[in-house]
């Protein structure tokens, strides 16, 4: 078994299309107005399913967190310390929430934390070398 895609379940499909695509660069794979929207970032699917569809298909209601929810978290790296404060300002000014300032870990890696508009927390972080050097 193979991982295929992670996805979120959303309420508010076109800012959270608007965010995924415009601010942290996935690219959309069909019409922005589709029930399920499909979403590549690095050759990974990511997938945006709007709730009331999905509980329109499998005939079930379902509860929501409100605010921020800490059930899982997408880690996204950048090459570069200085991009990760780039990029976290960038997210902040386009509708992110701050969870945790850029900061420099004691172990060498420099993380900040945001949350996209729905609340699902995103970390963005560097070891300062390029992606196919990190785990070196």
């Amino acid at each position: 078994m193979r991982l295929d895609g992670y996805g979120l379940f959303v309420k508010d499909m076109g800012a959270m299309i608007r965010f995924y695509r415009d601010v942290l660069g996935f690219e959309i794979k069909e019409n922005e107005n589709a029930d399920n929207v499909y979403l590549v970032k690095d050759g990974t699917l990511f997938l945006l399913y709007g709730r009331k569809d999905f509980e329109k298909l499998t005939s079930k209601r379902y509860e929501y967190l409100q605010g921020v929810n800490a059930h899982s978290e997408m880690a996204l790296y950048v090459d570069t310390y200085e991009e990760v404060d780039e990029q976290y300002q960038h997210a902040l000014r386009n509708g992110a929430t701050s969870l945790l300032e850029p900061t420099t870990e004691p172990w060498g890696q420099r993380t900040c934390f945001i949350a996209d508009p729905e609340g699902n927390v995103i970390e963005i972080g560097s070891w300062n070398k390029p992606y196919e050097e990190k785990d070196e």
